[in-house]
């Protein structure tokens, strides 16, 4: 069930006509407010519910073709990830989660710059994907891998509509869609694996997403080309995390024209402390 309050927060940063990203640090409007949605939002019923037009609606929208790649990555399931990018075409863009000049684009830009990374992740781990805002990467990641348990965190009641309708859509029974900030599911929610795509400094991506991680675990943040700069500059609050190792690592040869680039950063078999983590995303939020 989904809260009927919705915190429309603005998000961290804007990635030129690449749409909303999620907003990793979003408050929801009552303090303390964080709902499970494992379908469709109980208030909704058709296409009317929440708002959002299902694929079809528009008809001057139409979904860009499958590039050969796409075979590779999704196999058997391409089809779903068709309709996933059909919806991300229409209600996706109408909802503002995807620029309208995104869309020729949606595949290698978002859909299959995504899906690329499941090779980074082990066979059936759970996922927690922070900030899912479209489902990116979170949404191609259960496509692209059945085998996962993800985990979708967005604060947003806009979005997490949105979301469980896509989900009860493409019928995904692996995906899981919490609404609140990821410092809410501190001590609720683990896994091995979280992944972010966002534009956060690396140093706030990691106060919000290691304390979700396992002892051992790994943060997959998809960055750009200022990852390098950004891992000197934050090492030391990396290390007061908790984190023991980070490595760059690239996705999608010969799939994608740009190669996806990820960060990975390895938690330590200590847990991070989280009252540091709390006093650190409390003054980063206040500043």
């Amino acid at each position: 069930m989904t809260d009927e309050c919705d915190g429309d927060l603005g998000d961290l940063g804007d990635l030129g006509d690449m749409g909303d990203m999620g907003d990793l640090s979003g408050r929801p409007d009552r303090p303390g407010a964080a709902s499970r949605d494992t379908g469709l939002p109980s208030d909704a019923s058709g296409t009317d519910r929440a708002g959002i037009n299902l694929p079809g609606d528009d008809p001057e929208r139409v979904p860009p073709r499958a590039p050969a790649g796409a075979a590779r990555i999704f196999g058997e399931r391409l089809a779903l990830a068709e309709q996933f990018t059909a919806i991300l075409t229409d209600s996706g863009v109408s909802h503002g989660l995807i620029g309208p000049r995104e869309v020729p684009r949606l595949w290698e830009r978002h859909v299959l710059n995504c899906a690329v990374i499941q090779s980074a992740i082990p066979l059936d781990a759970r996922v927690i994907d922070v900030g899912s805002g479209a489902g990116l990467p979170g949404l191609a990641l259960a496509i692209a891998r059945p085998d996962l348990d993800v985990h979708l965190i967005e604060p947003m009641l806009r979005r997490t509509n949105w979301l469980s309708l896509a989900v009860g859509e493409l019928e995904l029974t692996n995906v899981t869609v919490h609404r609140g900030r990821a410092e809410q599911f501190w001590g609720v929610l683990s896994a091995p694996i979280v992944t972010a795509r966002a534009v956060a400094r690396l140093s706030e991506l990691a106060t919000w997403c290691l304390p979700l991680l396992l002892p051992g675990g790994s943060l997959l943040a998809i960055k750009g080309s200022s990852v390098t700069e950004e891992v000197k500059a934050d090492r030391a609050e990396l290390r007061r995390l908790g984190a023991v190792d980070e490595v760059i690592e690239s996705f999608g040869n010969g799939i994608v024209d740009q190669e996806t680039t990820v960060l990975r950063v390895v938690q330590g078999d200590r847990p991070v402390a989280r009252g540091a983590a709390e006093h650190k995303s409390k003054r980063k939020r206040r500043g």
